[in-house]
């Protein structure tokens, strides 16, 4: 890419992360199907790592690209800024489908499953018991990455990492806490609609959590290495933004599917 370019925006080098990544997935998801008809791991381990080498290689390049070569001018920004806005809008839509099923179901239950809500032999969880203690660590969560980023706005470099680490920690306690939930569940994702419904939107959410977490320890090794400011840290923002939407969408979760659903 030339130097010289008399225009503010990034035009990107030649990758070939892209079709590593796809391959990645593919082989990933190839080897999920294998997992569950033959009890084998081996194509799905290869393709996670695959994605997982490719990830760290490509994060690589833009933090180069963002930090080091100073190409993430305003206008790229900006840019940047937009897609991740376009990019949890999307993944709104998402849940909405899962909660649209759960509703569908619970408002009118049909004669296929005692026309009750839970479901005939369905023992729901106690929305007071982990489900409350995981709403209560999510909400500390949000509190703290706002803490982090109000650090990072006045250049407090200790707070910023203080403030990030406690997220992190939080963000893993909830997924030890939602795996032991899941291993003691009284009902599988294969009992009626219920369990369908309810494995679906809490499984994909720990998913987002999972992806969060990883966002945010990224970001708190590159804090490390000082490669925010207070006028130049998209990558931080994008983080926290997406884990308020994580946040928001566990609020919703708990309210209709362990509250009011049990």
């Amino acid at each position: 890419m030339m130097n010289n370019a008399n225009h503010p925006f990034h035009l990107v080098d030649q990758s070939p992360w892209p079709f590593t990544g796809a391959m990645g997935a593919m082989l990933t998801m190839m080897g999920l199907i294998k997992w569950f008809h033959q009890y084998n791991q081996s194509l799905m381990m290869l393709g996670f790592m695959i994605l997982i080498l490719t990830m760290l290689q490509w994060w690589r390049d833009v933090v180069r690209e963002g930090t080091y070569q100073g190409l993430h001018t305003k206008a790229v920004t900006k840019g940047l800024r937009w897609g991740m806005i376009l990019f949890i809008v999307s993944e709104v839509f998402f849940f909405i489908s899962f909660f649209w099923a759960f509703f569908h179901s619970s408002l009118s239950p049909t004669v296929e499953i005692g026309s009750i809500w839970p479901p005939m032999g369905i023992n729901p969880f106690n929305p007071l018991q982990i489900p409350l203690l995981n709403t209560a660590i999510l909400l500390s969560s949000g509190v703290t990455i706002t803490w982090s980023h109000h650090s990072l706005l006045m250049n407090n470099y200790n707070q910023t990492l203080q403030g990030l680490f406690f997220t992190v920690v939080l963000g893993l306690y909830f997924t030890v806490l939602q795996a032991y939930e899941y291993q003691e569940a009284p009902f599988t994702i294969a009992d009626s609609i219920y369990g369908s419904s309810f494995f679906m939107a809490t499984g994909f959410h720990g998913l987002h959590v999972i992806i969060g977490t990883t966002f945010l320890m990224m970001c708190l090794i590159r804090h490390t290495y000082l490669h925010f400011s207070s006028a130049h840290h998209f990558g931080f923002e994008a983080a926290a933004w997406y884990w308020h939407f994580v946040d928001v969408v566990w609020l919703f979760l708990y309210i209709s599917m362990y509250w009011w659903g049990s």
